[in-house]
């Protein structure tokens, strides 16, 4: 950081990115200078960009880099890992937090000592251990941080090692965590694969994206209730997370292990290199989910390319973030019946490699979308001289080439899951995935009487 150098810097906010700078700000530890461009550039005519910069954020600049340096926010006080924090009634325990900013706007179950404890009687790790410090606010990722969390979103103790997988997986660089408050609401979902999924009841069937399964539904609160109390991602009144409409949390989701492995095709936790009967986690980083897709036919090709004509818009549409990034993992989850039709003829590889053949879009349209989100200066040129996308994105200079919305046909991934009786797929536009292996999720050590979750 040049900025604990000495070296003056100054960041370029839009007005309605403060509070996320304040987020940031504390979590970095590091008093920051900030020019403010007011309202949105994206929406501002040529002219009226230049006013704002002449007017407004350039004397910003320069007062923040020639003037008195900025000092520290004030430090707010937390309580200690471990302090009892409140006595009282279930309701005052409801309104404290909820004062706190320490709740989802659901009812949460108490974090009491008991409660916690019998979490962490499901790791053999010390409950001040650390994954990992997390942006923004810079909080450790603690064994003591995810049980109290954990309890808060209504899991029971036994889904301690799944949850320690999750926040493993969320520390991961690659998955770039501090991209869940940015504007398009990205949202993480978990996929949970191996035996595990039947010990712990996780639905993989009929309705299994809907709330309603204690194992799915709490787990996928967890995972938005640590990113609001330990990342700092908060919506208004709170701050950190910049969703501009952003979309709900998503339950865990588990694969039908049994019907992939009598189609003869490897089972999710195999297609992400782990072997069978091994007891996975993944973390998925999701930007929304297509409306149900329907197919029939008795035909593999029919199927696919089904696919690849109704997805082939939302896909299009979002994949200049996959293109910036070099991630982009779009998951797949199709009912065993679907499943069942295309994997007599084909292979997941040549699902994979029919999608990534046919779904195209021209290079002009893509620089457009691109452009309008975000990113005034995306080019394919400086993506591929990057080395971040391969050389035939620039195989030709003509706007009006096709160009592949898949960068590489082994990020697909294929999930089948859903309802047996019905012909009915989903797909989920996602920018990257990440995993971690925990093969013995159902050990434990000593409960304490009369767990709760």
């Amino acid at each position: 950081m040049v900025e604990k150098l000495g070296i003056p810097t100054a960041s370029i906010i839009g007005s309605g990115f403060l509070k996320q700078a304040e987020v940031i700000r504390k979590g970095l530890g590091v008093p920051l200078a900030i020019g403010v461009y007011p309202g949105a550039p994206m929406v501002d005519s040529a002219a009226e960009l230049k006013r704002k910069v002449e007017e407004v954020l350039a004397p910003d600049l320069l007062r923040a880099l020639t003037g008195e340096a900025p000092t520290a926010d004030e430090t707010v006080v937390e309580p200690q890992a471990g302090e009892v924090i409140l006595s009282g009634t279930f309701d005052e325990i409801q309104e404290h937090f909820h004062r706190q900013l320490w709740t989802d706007g659901l009812p949460i179950v108490p974090p009491t000592r008991e409660r916690v404890d019998a979490f962490l009687a499901f790791t053999d790790r010390k409950p001040e251990d650390s994954i990992r410090i997390l942006p923004q606010e810079g909080r450790e990722a603690s064994m003591l941080s995810i049980a109290i969390n954990g309890v808060m979103s209504g899991c029971r103790p036994e889904y301690m090692p799944v949850l320690i997988a999750i926040i493993e997986a969320m520390a991961d660089p690659l998955y770039r965590v501090e991209d869940s408050g940015s504007t398009p609401g990205w949202e993480p979902v978990v996929i949970v694969s191996g035996p595990i999924i039947k010990e712990l009841d996780l639905n993989f069937g009929q309705g299994m994206m809907r709330v309603g399964r204690q194992a799915n539904t709490s787990i996928g609160r967890f995972v938005r209730m640590y990113l609001r109390n330990i990342c700092g991602f908060r919506i208004p009144p709170g701050a950190g997370d910049k969703g501009s409409i952003g979309q709900s949390f998503l339950v865990a989701m588990a694969e039908d292990e049994d019907s992939a492995r009598a189609l003869g095709w490897p089972t999710y936790g195999q297609d992400r290199g782990f072997a069978a009967g091994e007891n996975v986690v993944t973390l998925h980083s999701v930007v929304a989910i297509t409306s149900p897709m329907y197919s029939g036919g008795d035909q593999a090709a029919t199927h696919v390319q089904q696919w690849t004509d109704i997805i082939g818009g939302s896909f299009t549409y979002w994949a200049h973030t996959g293109f910036k990034t070099g991630l982009w993992s779009p998951l797949i989850v199709a009912s065993p019946s679907i499943a069942g039709v295309i994997a007599k003829e084909w292979t997941k590889d040549q699902v994979r490699q029919y999608l990534y053949e046919h779904m195209k879009v021209t290079a002009e349209r893509a620089t457009h979308y691109a452009r309008m989100t975000s990113t005034p200066t995306f080019s394919f040129e400086n993506l591929v001289k990057d080395g971040i996308l391969p050389p035939d994105y620039t195989a030709s200079s003509d706007p009006q080439r096709l160009v592949n919305v898949i960068i590489d046909p082994k990020m697909i991934e294929i999930l089948v899951a859903g309802d047996p009786g019905r012909n009915q797929s989903r797909k989920l536009p996602a920018r990257c995935s990440r995993c971690a292996a925990r093969p013995r999720l159902h050990t434990r050590k000593t409960i304490p009487p009369n767990r709760s979750g």
